[in-house]
């Protein structure tokens, strides 16, 4: 119903513009790596929308409603309401380590986002989110501070992002409880913790309205979350491969 509401005003916000919008979509596989023992990496099917006039927005896989905000020539401020998938968790038959533990879902979080951007090169966005779907039933804060580069026909979107993680969003993910207790597997209950990461998406374009768009993040989980039994790397890596299509409209 939320993804919906979203097409909805996406739709009817564009009859009444009065200059051309520019919209880019695209698909392509994501990768992400599993902190757990012995868990494959995950690989799905990823849409990619990107979309911003001022009223409604989408990035990649984020849906957003500026509520408040301006934008001007050189730079650009807005508060909004936002909707994003957490992709992380577990099933006990992704591993023999893993057998006997309950299933760990992923989730969809919404919160509220804080986005400001100057001369269309630096950026700045903070996000409180609270778990939509009573998955973790907590809440996490993200701050990215990222800046656009370009050498050749590559553009260059890097960025660094600290994610702050309750303690129930750790203790959910990466807790034991006792009912999931065996000899090699004690039970575990982490505190709130601190992830740090770094990502840049590379753009490369092979005619005006066709390019190229991958996406590198590099992630090292909490230390609360790392001293669990349950994980054997203190990272995960992700990834997207994807060709995209920009038109106006």
């Amino acid at each position: 119903m939320k993804f919906l509401l979203v097409l909805l005003l996406f739709f009817s916000t564009h009859l009444f513009a009065d200059e051309k919008q520019k919209l880019t979509l695209g698909f392509g596989p994501y990768i992400q790596s599993e902190p757990y023992k012995g868990a494959d990496d995950l690989i799905l099917p990823s849409p990619v929308i990107f979309f911003d006039n001022g009223i409604v927005y989408a990035r990649w896989s984020r849906f957003g409603l500026y509520f408040l905000g301006e934008r001007e020539e050189d730079y650009a401020w807005g508060f909004s309401l936002t909707a994003q998938p957490r992709t992380l968790g577990y099933k006990a038959s992704d591993s023999t380590y893993l057998e006997g533990m309950d299933e760990r879902k992923s989730t969809l979080e919404g919160g509220l986002a804080f986005s400001a951007s100057y001369q269309k090169s630096t950026y700045i966005e903070i996000m409180l989110l609270a778990d939509m779907l009573k998955t973790y039933n907590s809440w996490v804060t993200r701050m990215e501070i990222g800046n656009k580069y370009e050498a050749g026909k590559f553009t260059f979107y890097p960025s660094i992002i600290l994610l702050y993680q309750s303690r129930k969003f750790i203790d959910y993910y990466y807790g034991v409880k006792t009912t999931e207790v065996r000899t090699d597997r004690p039970a575990y209950s982490p505190g709130n913790g601190l992830e740090y990461g770094a990502q840049t998406y590379i753009k490369y374009p092979f005619t005006k309205e066709l390019s190229a768009l991958i996406n590198l993040r590099y992630d090292i989980i909490p230390k609360s979350a790392k001293n669990s039994p349950l994980t054997n790397k203190n990272y995960i890596y992700s990834g997207l491969f994807s060709l995209i299509y920009t038109f106006e409209y």
